[in-house]
């Protein structure tokens, strides 16, 4: 008797084992082959407006550009602000915000409008994440910005190999 319970237990623990991965295989799917949730959306809008909240306060202007959320990263690259013919997108990793949304929300956002601003304000230095970057993180609320990081790092950093 007590073989035959243990032998449901063990078959309704597959089952429930099987249930669990397909779920959470269903749920991957949905989010890379769909635009992300709604709630996702709010959280990037109100930590953007906080963004340029501060960014009022600290530099007496708003400097909004494009935010993006995109699938086209290769690797694990959370942000990146492009630079180009004059024009600033930020760009946000649609890949690894279902595993790191917070820290992309806490971190990242703030992160990457340090180097829009930087390049507002025509600071175009070699090093990306040089000391009036970082004082310009801080400033917007980022979180974990004072890593040095020279241009090299940086380049190597992003690459998918």
């Amino acid at each position: 008797m007590f073989v035959k319970k243990l032998e449901y237990t063990f078959i309704l623990l597959i089952i429930f084992a099987l249930l669990y991965l397909a779920k959470n295989y269903y749920d991957d799917y949905q989010f890379k082959h769909n635009d992300i949730p709604h709630s996702y959306k709010q959280r990037i809008v109100q930590k953007e407006k906080e963004v340029l909240q501060l960014m009022q306060k600290q530099y007496g202007f708003v400097y909004k550009v494009p935010l993006i959320v995109t699938d086209k990263f290769k690797g694990r690259l959370y942000g990146l602000t492009v630079y180009q013919n004059g024009d600033v997108k930020i760009y946000l990793n649609k890949k690894v915000m279902q595993e790191s949304f917070d820290y992309i929300v806490d971190s990242v956002i703030a992160h990457e409008y340090a180097h829009a601003l930087m390049f507002k304000l025509g600071n175009f230095s070699g090093d990306g994440h040089s000391k009036e970057w970082q004082e310009a993180c801080v400033k917007l609320g980022g979180v974990g910005c004072m890593q040095y990081v020279d241009r090299n790092d940086v380049i190597m950093g992003k690459l998918p190999f």
